[in-house]
């Protein structure tokens, strides 16, 4: 499969964007006093309609062609089961997929602490999201574009959830934006790892089995952790109406391309 140049660049910093916008959820915890909650639930419901509705409606038909059936649904639930294993294995107090208001964590001991093993916990978090926005890049920009900036939007409250415990214990406003701003570097290390292990055997058979995969990642994170989050941080309608908007936009947007 021949990759162009461009191609490959504008995957990785559409990566690279999405990663490192853990640094504008830091800034929205040192200037918002408290967390808007219902514009964060219909933009995480909104970023769970536009990654379930390209899982199903672009990138699974596209992984079809590619596979049989069977290995078509391996590679999906073989997604499913990666980023759920990891989330196992992170402890749910440090977990930023477990969704805390900016109010919430100044109230938690051992600070400094939990800010690094949330940061720590983000990147290994991130890391998968990043091969799933690169590889999106690869086959489609009109796919990977809305993929990146729904990831974007989840990474918000997890900046958040970094910056606001380091600057609490402290004091530092730097330490605590670079703090949230590295966390989300593992993002474009995925992508890195992706060029340096898949391209050099890319072939259809991987393109659809990556596809699948990525698919049932962008399913899980939606069901696991943006629409929980949604839910928690609004009114339930607020967060379907979020949901909603997302797919009928991903949908117009993609009939028109």
């Amino acid at each position: 499969m021949n990759i162009e140049s461009n191609q490959l660049l504008l995957a990785f910093a559409l990566t690279l964007f999405a990663g490192l916008s853990t640094g504008i959820g830091s800034l929205v915890a040192f200037f918002a006093k408290r967390t808007n909650t219902r514009f964060l639930s219909f933009s995480l419901g909104f970023s769970a309609g536009v990654m379930v509705y390209i899982s199903f409606m672009e990138l699974m038909p596209q992984a079809r062609e590619l596979l049989n059936e069977p290995a078509l649904l391996l590679a999906f639930f073989g997604g499913i089961a990666f980023i759920a294993v990891i989330d196992f294995l992170i402890p749910e107090e440090e977990n930023p997929h477990e969704m805390h208001l900016t109010e919430d964590m100044e109230k938690k001991s051992k600070l400094k602490r939990m800010g690094v093993m949330v940061a720590l916990s983000i990147a290994i978090h991130n890391f998968p999201e990043g091969i799933a926005a690169f590889t999106a890049g690869l086959n489609s920009l009109d796919v990977a574009i809305p993929i990146a900036l729904a990831i974007a939007i989840h990474n918000i409250p997890e900046g958040i959830a970094v910056s606001v415990p380091i600057y609490q214990a402290t004091g530092s406003k730097k330490k605590a934006f670079w703090y949230s701003f590295l966390s989300g570097l593992a993002e474009p290390v995925g992508a890195l790892v992706a060029i340096v292990i898949l391209l050099p055997f890319w072939s259809p058979v991987i393109n659809g089995v990556v596809l699948a995969a990525v698919s049932g990642i962008m399913v899980f994170i939606s069901i696991d952790e943006l629409l929980p989050g949604a839910e928690r941080f609004g009114q339930h309608h607020l967060s379907i109406s979020g949901f909603i908007a997302g797919m009928l936009i991903m949908a117009v947007s993609l009939l028109l391309t």
